[in-house]
């Protein structure tokens, strides 16, 4: 138990830089000591002008403190040296295969503590000191360990690279700089350096400006969010709470039909009733009567027949039964008729006004607050790379200019055979899908030529109407032809009025379901714009309608 208080004693009383015990102790004001020597070195070789750290927890300090001895630290120093005791060495950190090993250790290598950018050299703490105490490496550059070292060494002179070609954009040595590189404009690393973190911290200051905005929009989208959800959420209640009256109303008018239907019943019945009534008094008192006329039938004193016949043959007015009119079994059944035709005449207004509210729902869009752009500089900031897709191309179709180029030629080219291929009509589609807000220009030269865009299900094989562009409901063309311009979609053609160009514009937003054809000289005019629903991803395409007609989608970046 002493041996190891002594021993943590030896430690508490080290310097961390020489791992030997303190001397002339001085601590500095983050509160760890060190010796003067060690620590005085240690902040010769600071880099960084004006800042000096603490070696141990590294804090900075923008004044180098003044160094004063520490008294009471070198007291108890020399009480411990007194006591025969030597400072414990540092426990060994061998170093694995993916660590950095030092380059001076013999035998087992211990790991680097750090790499020097100027010796090219990694060092454990041991071999390190000399960096520390040494002015010789006092300008010397140390950093954290490397394993890229020897990529700062030439690999022709054998050298540390220390200057930089601009004009061939990389690191060269000094004999570079007068050999191959002689004419190029050269300049040192350093400067190169300080050139780019001139930029990279313009670079970051932009990042950062964006990472603000972005970070405003992502606020604001959720602000949105939220407004969609509480929006979403009252429509809802209010929808319901609107069925739910549409409900009541109608169960309010079935009771209303139920409540008549029944009183009419009661009515109809207790009037049939009375009748019955009085048709079965008339019967009992014909009955009676009957009986009266039969007994004085069998009388045999004639005088008394005929005193009592007067009497008795006076019959009371009968029932008008002829009145009643008994229709043949439709009593209410035109009730029903009526409420039947009631249904289907809210079934008829219930679809018409569905299909009103679903499209209102549908329409329903938080990210269309961004309107067309009026400007070209406003399209262009849509523009995107478009490419055709040669294994779309009609086999008589040339591309050229890195595939943006198609013309038609008079004999076949060497393409393959491919599924994709239009086989009949001079057309080829892109290679980019079209989602989101797209914007591209097209450039013809020729008799006429349909400027398209379509879904990728579109059919290639045969010369039907499903194949071509504008000739169906999966694809729609502006069509130029002998200076006139017509628009086709589902074979229909709708003439478009406007100043003839040789380019033509076309702007696309996907999920807003618009696409906008314009005329482009020097200045855009709108010819024709189409406001739909988009189901799949759009691809766009030409459709080259003579031989020798060309066009070319526009490199706009």
């Amino acid at each position: 138990m002493a041996q190891q208080g002594a021993q943590l004693d030896q430690e508490n009383f080290s310097c961390s830089i020489c791992l030997d015990l303190l001397k002339d102790p001085v601590t500095i004001p983050c509160g760890h000591s060190y010796c003067m020597r060690c620590i005085k070195y240690f902040w010769d070789g600071e880099d960084k002008k004006e800042i000096y750290s603490c070696p141990q927890c590294s804090m900075t300090f923008t004044q180098r403190p003044v160094l004063m001895k520490n008294t009471m630290l070198a007291a108890l120093v020399e009480q411990l040296k007194k006591t025969g005791l030597q400072a414990a060495p540092a426990d060994l950190c061998y170093a694995e295969p993916e660590d950095v090993a030092c380059d001076v250790c013999t035998g087992r290598t211990l790991k680097a503590f750090k790499s020097c950018l100027v010796c090219l050299v990694s060092y454990c703490e041991k071999h390190l000191q000399p960096h520390y105490e040494s002015p010789t490496f006092k300008k010397h550059k140390l950093v954290d360990p490397s394993k890229k070292l020897q990529e700062n060494i030439c690999s022709r002179h054998d050298e540390v690279m220390k200057m930089f070609c601009r004009t061939d954009q990389q690191s060269i040595c000094y004999l570079c700089s007068v050999d191959e590189h002689k004419c190029h404009d050269t300049v040192s690393a350093a400067a190169e350096r300080t050139e780019r973190q001139r930029e990279l911290e313009v670079s970051r200051l932009n990042i950062q400006q964006r990472i603000q905005d972005r970070e405003k929009d992502v606020k604001l989208l959720q602000q949105e969010v939220e407004a969609v959800s509480r929006s979403a959420d009252k429509a809802v209640e209010d929808s319901e709470k609107i069925f739910t009256q549409l409900i009541r109303l109608i169960q309010k008018r079935s009771s209303d039909v139920k409540q008549q239907i029944r009183s009419q019943q009661e009515t109809e019945v207790s009037g049939v009733k009375e009748l019955q009534e009085k048709l079965q008094q008339e019967i009992t008192e014909l009955k009676r009567k009957d009986a009266e006329l039969k007994q004085l039938s069998h009388t045999e004193d004639h005088n008394q027949f005929l005193h009592n016949y007067p009497s008795v043959s006076q019959l009371s007015e009968p029932t008008e039964s002829s009145s009643i009119d008994i229709r043949p079994l439709r009593y209410f059944e035109d009730v029903t008729a009526a409420v039947s035709e009631l249904r289907d005449k809210l079934q008829d207004i219930l679809k018409e006004e569905w299909t009103n509210i679903s499209l209102t729902v549908t329409e329903v869009d938080v990210l269309l607050s961004q309107l067309e752009p009026k400007t070209r500089a406003g399209f262009l900031q849509y523009s995107c790379e478009i490419t055709l897709d040669p294994n779309t191309a009609y086999i008589k179709l040339l591309l050229s200019e890195g595939n943006r180029k198609a013309k038609l030629m008079s004999q076949q080219q060497s393409y393959s055979s491919h599924p994709d291929r239009f086989t009949v009509y001079e057309q080829v589609l892109s290679r980019e899908s079209l989602t989101g807000r797209c914007y591209w220009e097209v450039e013809w030269s020729g008799l006429g030529v349909r400027v398209a865009v379509a879904y990728k299900n579109i059919r290639r094989a045969g010369g039907t109407n499903e194949c071509g562009f504008g000739s169906n409901d999966k694809s729609c063309a502006l069509r130029f032809y002998n200076n006139c311009y017509t628009f086709w979609f589902n074979n229909i053609s709708t003439p478009v009025s406007g100043p003839c160009s040789s380019r033509v514009g076309v702007y696309l937003d996907h999920r807003a379901g618009i696409l906008s054809f314009y005329s482009v000289s020097e200045t855009m005019t709108l010819l024709h714009r189409v406001q739909t629903t988009f189901t799949q991803h759009l691809y766009a395409g030409v459709w080259l309608l003579d031989s020798g007609v060309t066009a070319e989608f526009c490199k706009l970046k």
